[in-house]
């Protein structure tokens, strides 16, 4: 027992270090460091304002936001840290302190700043409609939208107009390429953009409709934690410079250039131009499932005990914890231990920290269950004869009843894994570089809809399968015993 308990501190130990090392520090440490960094939330697919580009063999988030922040970052004398994730989670992790700043081609309404405050404007973008070249007469005037399918992104001025259209039924995607994939495959009729990233995918299929929302001119600003006067101040500094250098405007002309020059390739030479991505991915997905499994088979280990003792009250938080995390979607247990749990506490979870904690209590539930069952399916007779042996119930549950339950449930327990390899996808909301995260920057980088999907789709299964045969190996060990 002390053993297993060396072992598990040991485990816990090379984790904290290992979690703490991948990922920066928080938003909150960083810029208590004698305000040497300065960290800066976007969401990095909405071209030409923030998007990632391989540049010299390295991917890169580039855009004219992105060459803003770094002039802020500049005149700060700080360093500037970027996190990616998606953009309804941008003002969670402003308001929670994950980030400093947030810049997002982000329109400040008066319903944001309810919550956050803004810089001075820094952009002035018209919002368009565009629809497929085929459909351009059908739709002349605002009217003609009603009804219609109509797709925009998720959080955004864009979905408030969208709400405004007589009934209009609105599909709400969190990033731009997606939306745009939307008309493309002909699941909506029309999206609502500005039309600076517009031009980024008009092509001979896709166009600008003559008709667009009226007072459809918004204003682009940089979202600030309420409170942080002084970042303010220094911020809107730096804006007031860059527009009396004219340097703005070039910015917008230089990232629309650099956002034009697509990568184009079949699925094949996307695999392999792009094979870094997803080896990357690759790690950190095997990293928070082999993580998420293993503590989550101690932590279910436990809960199944809890849940068979004869302590009412013991046996009844066993239960709870079980059907609580059971009942409820993993997505919502990611953002409460990430964003919640933050602006209740004051504690940053890195983005590694948050999913493997994510995966572990949410594998926990289901492997205390397949536990449960494995040592009630033990014969009570063994117990029994362990304990006339003199083996105190420790011992026994060690020696005799564990072993035998395990084997009983290893097709169970594999499952479990298979299942957290492809749920861990997850955790690519808050900017985890998993698998599916890499798959979408390739997207964003190459404009190719599919072909990256198919590519990591490609990559689960292989992980699945062959993860599968090595479990089969390992049953079929296991019960060579049972045909002595």
């Amino acid at each position: 027992m002390k053993k297993i308990t060396r072992i598990i501190v040991f485990l816990l130990s090379a984790v904290i270090l290992l979690t703490t090392g991948l990922i920066p520090a928080s938003a909150q440490e960083a810029t208590t460091t004698v305000n040497k960094k300065l960290i800066l939330g976007t969401s990095a697919e909405f071209a030409p304002y923030e998007f990632h580009k391989r540049i010299d063999g390295k991917d890169q988030i580039v855009g004219f936001d992105i060459s803003i922040a770094k002039e802020i970052a500049k005149d700060m004398g700080a360093e500037l840290i970027i996190e990616d994730m998606g953009f309804d989670s941008l003002l969670s992790a402003l308001q929670s302190g994950r980030v400093d700043m947030v810049i997002s081609g982000m329109t400040p309404t008066e319903e944001r700043r309810q919550s956050i405050d803004f810089s001075d404007n820094y952009y002035m973008a018209r919002q368009v409609m565009i629809v497929r070249a085929e459909d351009k007469d059908k739709f002349l005037t605002m009217k003609d939208f009603e009804n219609e399918k109509i797709s925009v992104q998720k959080g955004s001025i864009q979905e408030e107009i969208g709400q405004t259209i007589q009934g209009a039924q609105l599909t709400a995607l969190d990033k731009i390429p997606d939306v745009v994939l939307q008309l493309q495959t002909k699941r909506v009729n029309a999206i609502i953009v500005e039309d600076t990233v517009a031009e980024g995918y008009i092509d001979s299929e896709t166009v600008i409709a003559d008709a667009s929302p009226a007072d459809s001119e918004s204003y682009a600003a940089i979202g600030i934690k309420k409170g942080k006067v002084e970042l303010q101040a220094a911020i809107n500094d730096t804006l007031a410079r860059l527009k009396s250098e004219g340097a703005i405007d070039q910015m917008v002309k230089d990232a629309s250039i650099l956002a034009a020059k697509v990568e184009s390739g079949n699925i094949l030479t996307t695999a392999w131009e792009y094979r870094n991505y997803y080896i990357k991915g690759i790690g950190f997905t095997l990293l928070l499932s082999a993580l998420g499994v293993l503590f989550g088979f101690i932590i279910g280990l436990f809960i199944a005990i809890l849940r068979m003792t004869n302590i009412r009250i013991v046996k009844w938080l066993g239960t709870a914890y079980v059907e609580v995390l059971r009942g409820t979607p993993m997505l919502v247990q990611l953002m409460i231990i990430h964003y919640g749990v933050a602006l209740t506490l004051g504690v940053n979870f890195s983005p590694l920290q948050s999913g493997i904690i994510t995966l572990s209590i949410n594998s926990s539930a289901y492997l205390a269950e397949i536990f449960r069952a494995g040592i009630q399916g033990v014969d009570r007779g063994q117990m029994e004869a362990a304990r006339s042996l003199g083996m105190n119930r420790i011992t026994a549950m060690r020696h005799i009843v564990l072993p035998q339950a395990f084997k009983a449930v290893l097709p169970a327990i594999g499952n479990e894994f298979i299942t957290i390899i492809k749920e861990s996808s997850i955790i690519s909301v808050i900017g985890m570089a998993d698998i599916m995260y890499q798959a979408g920057v390739v997207k964003n980088i190459t404009y190719q809809g599919l072909s990256p999907f198919i590519i990591a789709a490609a990559i689960y299964f292989v992980l699945t399968f062959t993860l599968s045969k090595l479990l089969n190996a390992l049953e079929r060990k296991l019960s060579a015993s049972d045909n002595r």
